[in-house]
């Protein structure tokens, strides 16, 4: 697959997982986090606003493999 069309598909991946990934932590914060206090909820929102970059981590690096060799 050449390296255009990788970073292509590997684009509209990263964007429909932050887009995804957005709408569950909101749906989540807001069914789960209504009565807690401030420094819990600024927790949680350090922490899941920072979660997306482990799951984008391998699109990035199978976005950034080089093209194969042809023989």
């Amino acid at each position: 697959m050449p390296v255009r069309l990788r970073k292509f598909i590997g684009a509209i991946a990263l964007l429909t997982l932050v887009m995804v990934w957005a709408l569950v932590a909101m749906a989540l914060a807001q069914s789960a986090l209504t009565d807690i206090n401030g420094f819990v909820a600024a927790i949680y929102y350090v922490v899941v606003g920072l979660g997306w970059v482990l799951p984008a981590m391998p699109i990035i690096s199978w976005m950034s493999k080089p093209d194969k060799a042809q023989a």
